[in-house]
């Protein structure tokens, strides 16, 4: 099934797919909102945006935290929620307004190259 929305959402999330073509999952998502911009998934399981509003909560917990830890100067690169037989990354834009949902599988994916990939496209979300 191709991917096809021409939004820089939608671009980001093509050019995911492009490079991680085995991936679970993948999603843009709104980090105020926790709605997603764009999505796809491999697995008819796996709702990208049901997951995109949840790891929404993710992210604001763990920036309340280090609020309260009082960690200025500091702001979430990337969070790795590592499961039994996946890995769920969310990779922050810098402006942490947006983020990449990424869920690949542990045993068919190398967690660097995860990384990389959504480090380049994230790059193109600010």
């Amino acid at each position: 099934m191709a991917y096809s929305d021409n939004s820089p959402a939608g671009k980001v999330v093509q050019g995911i797919i492009a490079d991680l073509p085995s991936l679970v999952a993948v999603a843009v998502v709104d980090a105020g909102s926790g709605m997603s911009l764009a999505s796809h998934s491999n697995s008819p399981s796996l709702n990208p945006d049901t997951a995109a509003a949840y790891n929404t909560e993710v992210v604001k917990q763990k920036q309340k935290a280090m609020s309260a830890l009082k960690l200025t100067g500091e702001k979430i690169e990337d969070i790795l929620i590592s499961l039994s037989n996946q890995f769920h990354l969310l990779k922050l834009t810098d402006t942490g307004n947006k983020f990449i949902y990424l869920v690949v599988n542990s045993r068919d994916t190398n967690l660097a190259i995860a990384r990389e990939v959504l480090r380049t496209h994230v790059a193109t979300l600010n």
